[in-house]
């Protein structure tokens, strides 16, 4: 761990958003031994996985931009509710604009600006708008940390990357199953499943960065994260988790991936 430390938190976030993409591969490569999963052990993982967003939301994000904002003399409500919202807007304006298909439903179903692209790529696409905000809210704690703020701590950062690296592993595995179900092969249903978390480590060196280039950003950066994080809960993944008829599996896993997330970010942070 002291090895780490001394990294510059650019790298930190790098190398911890490497690992939550590790996870997504991770994820993937359970096409390489089943053809098919469980749709109810899926939904509860896609619960579980809306269960750390929303506890990563809070207790990673939005409480440390509340105290840095009251420590800067703003009152704390300004930059969470103003941050907030415009991580929901953001993910609205890519939700509405960018191709992208979600699993289980058919290609006229394709959301976004109307495209030739094929399906596996319009699949790949809807997994890749979760990853967006989870590697800039990783990136955005790194980079807080690397400020020096009080109510930043590496530990609390490195809780944030490991609740987000585990809840990728269903991720991964919602992308690649149901194209080695529409026919792809399994390696090429992997590749494409561990890419749609390739952007994360994109998102967190970008996040990261731009905390430490401009450090009054930091407390809106923080809420900007945790609203685009709770647009996906909202937006895709609980609806997705309940359209099977498992709601009280995909419930009963949220509340388990809340529970694993806030034990983590208190135990740690």
């Amino acid at each position: 761990m002291e090895w780490f430390k001394e990294l510059n938190p650019i790298t930190q976030a790098l190398l911890a958003t490497l690992f939550t993409w590790f996870l997504t591969a991770l994820g993937a490569g359970v096409v390489f031994f089943f053809k098919e999963v469980n749709r109810k052990f899926l939904d509860g993982m896609l619960g579980f996985a809306a269960g750390v967003m929303i506890a990563a939301s809070f207790w990673s994000l939005l409480a440390p931009a509340i105290e840095m904002s009251e420590n800067l003399g703003i009152p704390g409500w300004i930059p969470a509710v103003v941050g907030f919202l415009l991580g929901g807007v953001f993910l609205r304006f890519v939700d509405r604009y960018l191709p992208h298909l979600h699993p289980g439903l058919s290609q006229g179903k394709a959301e976004g600006v109307k495209t030739s692209w094929e399906r596996s790529v319009l699949l790949v696409l809807a997994v890749t708008l979760h990853n967006i905000p989870e590697g800039l809210a990783v990136g955005v704690a790194f980079g807080a940390v690397g400020a020096n703020l009080p109510s930043a701590s590496l530990a609390g950062a490195i809780a944030l990357a490991i609740g987000i690296a585990i809840q990728n592993f269903p991720e991964g595995t919602a992308v690649s199953v149901p194209l080695r179900r529409e026919g792809l092969s399994p390696m090429k249903s992997f590749m494409y499943g561990q890419a749609s978390g390739i952007v994360e480590p994109i998102a967190g060196v970008l996040g990261a960065a731009a905390v430490l280039l401009m450090r009054p950003i930091l407390p809106y950066a923080l809420s900007f994260a945790a609203g685009a994080m709770i647009f996906v809960v909202g937006e895709e993944l609980i609806p997705e988790s309940h359209q099977e008829g498992n709601s009280h599996i995909a419930t009963a896993g949220l509340m388990l991936g809340f529970a694993v997330m806030m034990s983590l970010d208190v135990a740690l942070g």
